[in-house]
């Protein structure tokens, strides 16, 4: 193998195929080989260690010897895996994780390999990469303990259990393991910021990692689907750092459409996606993330007031400039790290805030710093709600009607919590006029900004979130157009892009699937909810991940993975959907005059 390209016995697969071990402080990808392509480290926004997915040379893998079927599970609950292969002779598991909760500074990366009914031989391989660099990093060291040791910058790597492996001529670690019917092997990673502290002990690390899942995630029992509204909580608190930041997701640059130029970079907070888990979890009851989300959100709020950035680093630190790696990319894309959003000015995000805010007040969560933030966000809304904005899309700044009516929502919602409470409430009353002056359609169905009057998934929301009324014939029209002409087969798409097909121009996106599903329940249409419920829910790979994306065509994911938003809107749809039908009342709005002029 060249030292500066990507393991040849570990090209990429497709991405439904990857499951996700993550401890909130970073996350690492695992594939049906039992390769690990894919972990940054000490932090999710830091250099890739392991970057195979991205054609960088770092990989992890225990893979049977011979010929085998894939397979694997997590354990209920948690993002402990389980990799199993059926091979020709009998049955070799191995279990995963990160230890959990994850140290910001130190990450323990846990392989319990077992031959489950018969004698097994596995192949472990070991290349830790330099950074995003096309290099690997310097072959470790063995101590007389048997552990290897080496230094990649300021991180130090120590490798357990592996005291027998020997390095290849492409500057691998390659052990060779034998074991007998029921026979256990432990294989501990650390990889941290400072000097190691005393090597782990696999048992321990082991117990102590599946009591904290067990006491980190709700057993959800009254939702719809509570193993899979499990998932989804789990999947977001193993996104969440110890700072209440819960990254968009695990993963930079992996294409939501193949050679269409969309890659991004997705390992930080956005507001928004964190205010959706906020709701989401104050939908199933309210549990620890909620109370995460409102104090990171909060933070950012008092820190930089009506300058609030759409996103941040899981730390709270400003995002670095987008730029280009130098890597062979996710087949189909490209490769960089960083992000252009923080260039931009998202208004909904202080409307989120406040909805945020509003749902923990809703739970007799809302502490007086909390109440003080929710007044910075309103305050912003009054100062810039004319303003134009880049979106919940993140598209050229317009006056978009979601972002406002978003805001709309919001002020209603924490209104109470606010000093001058009516005054809020009249603020929200303007905006939604407003709006309507400039924003609705002929027909009576909101149009996306005053110069655009297609249809918008995020139009779905306003009214879900208490800035219109169910029976609102502006809800009720919205609704039926966006059916009409952005669904197809229960699958939503955000909005039309061109003349193309639906399915041609991108994926059909996952978050608008169960926003459909709450829109029409909230109409009462109870059958047409669970199909759109059911549709989506099934649009993942084994290990029960969804990306940003679906491919209907050839059922494939596409974008960064795990996609935090889709899993909290999944969640939400599985705890609504077993109630009745929300009553939102807000406030009455005058009756708009009607737009004259040529239809959009």
């Amino acid at each position: 193998m060249d030292r500066g390209r990507a393991d040849p016995d570990f090209p990429p697969q497709a991405l439904r195929e990857y499951a996700l071990l993550a401890d909130g402080e970073r996350g690492a990808l695992i594939g049906p080989r039992g390769d690990i392509v894919w972990m940054c480290a000490p932090r999710w926004d830091r250099d890739a260690v392991l970057g195979a997915l991205i054609g960088g040379p770092g990989v992890y893998a225990v893979t049977p010897g011979g010929r085998f079927v894939w397979g694997g599970h997590y354990e209920d609950g948690t993002l402990m895996w389980r990799s199993r292969w059926v091979t020709e002779d009998g049955v070799v598991e191995c279990r995963e994780a990160l230890a959990f909760p994850g140290d910001p500074h130190r990450a323990v990366l846990l392989r319990r390999i077992v031959a489950v009914d018969a004698p097994a031989r596995v192949k472990v391989v070991f290349a830790a990469a330099a950074g995003f660099a096309d290099r690997l990093a310097p072959t470790p060291t063995r101590d007389e303990d048997g552990r290897w040791n080496t230094r990649i910058g300021e991180l130090r790597l120590r490798w357990s259990g592996a005291g027998r492996a020997r390095p290849d001529e492409n500057g691998r670690l390659v052990l060779d393991l034998r074991l007998t019917a029921g026979e256990r092997h432990d294989l501990v990673l650390e990889i941290g910021d400072g000097p190691p502290p005393a090597p782990v002990d696999p048992d321990r690390a082991w117990h102590d990692t599946a009591r904290a899942w067990a006491e980190a995630v709700p057993r959800l029992e009254d939702t719809l689907a509570p193993r899979d509204a499990r998932h989804a909580y789990a999947v977001m608190r193993g996104l969440t750092a110890s700072t209440g930041g819960m990254v968009a997701a695990a993963t930079t640059s992996l294409p939501e459409r193949a050679e269409a130029g969309r890659n991004y970079d997705y390992r930080y907070v956005w507001i928004r996606d964190q205010c959706y888990a906020g709701q989401a979890v104050a939908a199933a009851g309210g549990h620890p993330l909620l109370d995460d989300a409102v104090r990171f959100v909060g933070a950012r709020l008092h820190e930089h007031g009506p300058g609030l950035r759409p996103a941040y680093t899981a730390a709270g630190g400003p995002i670095q400039d987008q730029r280009r790696l130098d890597l062979p990319g996710y087949p189909g894309g490209y490769d960089l790290v960083g992000n252009r959003v923080n260039g931009q000015f998202q208004l909904d995000a202080f409307g989120e805030a406040l909805l945020l805010f509003g749902a923990a007040a809703d739970h007799d969560r809302l502490d007086a710093p909390t109440r003080a933030a929710a007044h910075v966000a309103a305050k912003a809304i009054a100062e810039r709600w004319h303003e134009p904005d880049a979106g919940i899309w993140e598209l050229a700044p317009r006056a978009w009607t979601h972002s406002r009516l978003a805001c709309a929502a919001g002020l209603r919602a924490t209104a109470a919590h606010l000093p001058d409470p009516d005054a809020w409430r009249r603020l929200a009353d303007t905006i939604v006029t407003h709006t309507a002056a400039h924003n609705l359609h002929p027909d009576g169905r909101w149009k996306r900004s005053p110069d655009d009057g297609t249809s918008d998934a995020a139009l779905l929301l306003p009214p879900l979130r208490g800035a219109l009324a169910a029976a609102d014939p502006r809800t009720r029209a919205t609704l039926d157009a966006y059916r009409a002409e952005l669904t197809d087969d229960h699958y939503a798409y955000r909005f039309r892009h061109d003349g193309r097909p639906l399915a041609e121009a991108e994926g059909a996106f996952l978050l608008c699937g169960f926003l459909m599903a709450l829109a029409e329940h909230q109409q009462g249409h109870d059958v047409e909810a669970h199909r759109w419920f059911e549709r989506n829910r099934a649009a993942c790979g084994p290990p029960g991940l969804f990306s940003e994306e679906y491919d209907v065509t050839q059922r494939q994911l596409r974008g960064n993975l795990p996609q935090a938003f889709v899993h909290a809107l999944m969640l939400e749809s599985a705890a609504r959907l077993t109630k009745p039908r929300p009553a939102h009342k807000p406030r009455p709005t005058p009756k708009p005059r009607p737009v004259q002029g040529k239809r959009s």
